[in-house]
C-alpha cells in the first residue's frame, strides 16, 4: 500500500484570547475540510495530531499559517497507509500542559514563553546521552516509556505526566547538581516541565527540541540509542524511531515475553494501559490483576460474549475464581 496519508504532530505556546470560542471556529473549519484529528485549544497555545490526504492537511497547515499567531508553528510530517483517527475532536482546556501543581505554585512565569530548558538538536541530545555525567529523564507516562525510550534514561516511579513535579521533588538530591535533560514525545511538554525544573533552582536543564518525534528523523542520528517504539495517541499507537538497530523491549503485561501490542485493562474502573498478546489477553479475560479479571463489567467478557461458564472456566484455568461477585 502507498503512503498517501500525512500525519502531522504540532504545538506552539502562544496567548490565544477567547480562546474558547477559537475552538470552535476551528473545529467548524477541520470539518468542513474533512481533516480528522484531536487538537487543544487552550488560553496558553495549541497542541495537535491530524491526519487526512495531502490535499486535505495542506489546506489545514496553509490556514493555520495564515494566522499571524501560527504563521511560524512547526509542524511534524508522519507518511501513513491510513488515517490515524476516525474523528474530528478540538477541545478547549485552561492548560494544554498539565503539570499537576498546586494553584500556588503555577504563575506566568512558568510559561514556556518564560522559562524553559535549553533547546537541544538530536545530535547534541545524543551527545547527552553518552555522556555518563548526565542525567536523561523521561518525562512521559510510565506505559509509554514501557513501549520504548532512550538507553539509559531514567524511568521515574509515576503512572503519568502530572505526578512528575512531585516525583522530581522528591529526589531533588539526586538531580540538582548535575546536568538534567529531558525528552517527550513531540515537545510540548518538555517546554513546560523544562522551565519548571530551571524555577526549582536546576541550573544546567536541556530539552529534545521536537521531541522523539524529529529525533527519529534526522538524518544523521537516525534513531540511534532509543530502544522499542514511541507510543502515539491515535490509531497507531506505536511507531518506529530506530532506524539503525532497532530492538524490541516492551513485555507482555502477564508473562513477560516481548511485546508491542497494548490494550487497556477491561476493568473500565481501572482502564489501566498494558502490553499483552492477544493469546493472554483472552486467557486473563483482559484484566491486568484478579480482581479486574473477575470484575461484573469486564469488558472484554461482555464484548467477546463469553459465558458465566466460560468466563469461570478461564478464571480456573490460572487459579482464579468469580466468587468475589455478588
Amino acid at each position: 500500500m502507498s503512503k498517501d496519508i500525512r500525519v502531522l504532530l504540532y504545538y506552539k505556546y502562544v496567548p490565544i484570547e477567547n480562546a474558547k470560542e477559537y475552538a470552535q471556529v476551528h473545529l467548524d473549519f477541520c470539518k468542513s475540510i474533512g481533516l480528522k484529528g484531536r487538537i487543544l485549544i487552550a488560553d496558553e497555545g495549541i497542541n495537535g495530531t491530524v491526519s487526512g490526504d495531502y490535499e486535505t492537511t495542506q489546506k489545514y497547515m496553509d490556514w493555520v499559517h495564515n494566522d499571524e499567531r501560527f504563521a511560524d508553528l512547526w509542524f511534524k510530517i508522519d507518511l501513513e497507509e491510513e488515517q490515524a483517527f476516525k474523528k474530528m475532536f478540538v477541545r478547549y482546556k485552561k492548560e494544554i500542559v498539565h503539570l499537576g501543581l498546586e494553584d500556588n505554585d503555577f504563575d506566568s512565569d512558568l510559561s514556556p514563553l518564560e522559562t524553559t530548558g535549553a533547546y537541544l538538536s538530536p545530535q547534541e541530545f545524543k551527545d547527552a546521552l553518552l555522556d555518563e555525567d548526565t542525567v536523561v529523564l523521561d518525562t512521559r507516562n510510565d506505559y509509554e516509556y514501557d513501549l520504548g525510550h532512550f538507553r539509559g534514561a531514567i524511568r521515574p516511579d509515576i503512572r503519568n505526566f502530572r505526578e512528575l513535579p512531585q516525583w522530581v521533588r522528591d529526589n531533588k538530591e539526586k538531580f540538582m547538581d548535575k546536568r538534567v535533560v529531558v525528552y517527550c514525545t513531540g515537545g510540548v511538554r518538555c517546554e513546560k516541565f523544562s522551565g519548571w525544573m530551571v524555577r526549582e533552582g536546576y541550573k544546567d536543564v536541556g530539552q529534545l527540541h521536537g521531541g522523539i518525534a524529529t529525533y527519529g528523523k534526522d538524518p544523521e542520528v537516525q534513531g540511534e540509542l532509543w530502544d522499542g517504539k514511541m507510543y502515539v495517541f491515535d490509531e497507531r499507537v506505536a511507531v518506529d524511531i530506530n532506524h539503525v538497530n532497532p530492538v524490541v523491549i516492551g513485555k507482555d503485561w502477564f508473562d513477560g515475553s516481548p511485546c508491542e501490542r497494548y490494550i487497556n485493562c477491561a476493568n473500565p474502573f481501572c482502564n489501566r494501559r498494558i502490553l499483552a498478546s492477544e493469546e493472554n489477553e483472552a486467557k486473563y479475560v483482559g484484566g491486568c490483576s484478579a480482581e479486574c479479571r473477575a470484575h461484573e463489567r469486564n469488558r472484554y467478557v461482555q464484548e467477546n460474549g463469553l459465558s458465566k461458564a466460560e468466563w469461570e472456566s478461564r478464571l480456573q484455568a490460572i487459579g482464579e475464581s468469580l466468587t468475589s461477585l455478588a
